[in-house]
């Protein structure tokens, strides 16, 4: 295994796709990703994590396909985070050139930042993944399988995005890993989830269901870059009309999703002026209608996202908190490293969100960056941390220790 510590990619690219200005985010471009050739793998297999396609990448990023022995765009079976049905599931992996180190090659969940809500916002549907293919490089550089779910609802048609729900993505991780053993040989049970915001979220979360809905694999650690882990503030965010300009084309989002998650609620009991007015521009990731979407994300007034009564405030809130995390006891370490300035996941949200994992037993080495916003963290401690996760080398956990019961 290669000691590399990527630094400059990980603080350029783990968010690139989606955070700093939410409303700036990446869209599909008119260089739609190739694919063709169907991949020998084990398609035999039914039920979380199998195989339904995988197909060779024709035009992905040259310096992801110069050092990949492996670059497929897969099609795979998860499971939602919402009603436990089955769903299906696009997104790539790849794998590294060279004999597989012994005990098979460990595998690295790459959950990616904020892309978008609508089918045609996956990471797989760009040739530089939106925005991921630098950090993805990297990891592969440095002697992992990657794999990049878009999740749910992203990069296929038949289904819909449950966006910042944390289980859904979660399980849509795991099952990433179990559909890269199937198509890539000498793969290991050890895997590890890394990601930065929506991803930072997912990646968490996954190492929460790892011991239960991930059964049979080994996690090493996860790496949680400015998660977006306890977003259970944006309700009363917009009740006070205090909501940041990153955080209402955020919540609109979040609404597009819990539309579809939640058929009960009524939409108006959350929009007005402009959301209303441009609910569709503002959905959008990609095409004509994605044009002026952060002129008109900025043009968002305090009220236009305000919940009517405050019984549509308390029903945000339980929504939130549902898709927030934690949730359960972590599974293995993790590493949380976020910002003091961060204007889209607020410091204290995440701090909140570590306490409440450290009061669950959780082992969690925070790193606080007090002058960094949500695109400006140094991610140099991620790369050797996840090393050392994979050497078997013990975690520091700097969570006050647990009174004796």
């Amino acid at each position: 295994m290669k000691k590399t510590v990527c630094a400059l990619a990980v603080s350029l690219t783990v968010l690139a796709a989606g955070c700093g200005n939410e409303s700036a985010a990446v869209g599909a471009g008119s260089d739609s990703v190739a694919f063709g050739g169907k991949i020998q793998a084990d398609y035999d297999d039914s039920g979380p994590g199998s195989l339904v396609s995988a197909d060779n990448l024709l035009t992905i990023d040259r310096r992801l396909s110069g050092i990949s022995d492996i670059a497929a765009r897969v099609v795979y079976t998860s499971t939602s985070g919402i009603d436990g049905s089955a769903t299906k599931v696009s997104g790539t992996i790849f794998s590294p050139q060279g004999r597989a180190p012994e005990g098979g090659w460990p595998i690295v969940a790459y959950g990616h930042g904020t892309t978008g809500v609508l089918p045609d916002c996956g990471p797989s549907t760009d040739p530089e993944l939106l925005g991921s293919s630098t950090i993805v490089t990297a990891l592969v550089r440095s002697g992992y399988v990657v794999t990049v779910s878009d999740y749910q609802g992203l990069g296929l048609e038949g289904s819909y995005h449950p966006y910042l729900d944390a289980r859904t993505a979660a399980n849509n991780l795991v099952d990433s890993v179990r559909a890269a053993q199937k198509l890539v040989p000498d793969t290991s049970d050890r895997w590890a989830s890394f990601g930065g915001s929506q991803g930072g979220q997912a990646a968490w979360a996954a190492n929460e269901i790892a011991a239960t809905y991930g059964q049979g694999l080994e996690l090493a650690g996860s790496v949680s870059l400015v998660p977006a882990a306890d977003i259970t503030g944006l309700a009363r965010a917009a009740a006070e009309g205090t909501l940041t300009a990153d955080q209402k084309p955020l919540l609109q989002w979040v609404l597009v999703g819990l539309a579809k998650s939640h058929p009960e609620i009524d939409l108006d009991d959350y929009r007005r002026g402009v959301v209303e007015q441009y609910w569709d521009e503002l959905s959008a990731c990609g095409g004509p209608l994605a044009a002026d979407r952060t002129s008109i994300a900025a043009q968002i007034g305090n009220d236009d996202l305000e919940p009517s009564t405050p019984e549509a405030e308390r029903a945000l809130e339980g929504y939130l908190r549902e898709m927030s995390v934690p949730q359960a006891p972590a599974t293995a370490p993790m590493l949380v490293m976020y910002g003091g300035k961060d204007t889209l996941v607020s410091q204290p949200w995440t701090d909140g969100a570590i306490a409440a994992g450290c009061a669950r037993g959780d082992s969690i080495q925070p790193v606080l960056q007090p002058e960094a916003g949500h695109a400006g963290i140094d991610g140099a401690a991620a790369f050797p941390w996840l090393t050392d996760r994979f050497a078997g080398v013990p975690a520091t956990s700097y969570c006050p220790a647990l009174p004796a019961p």
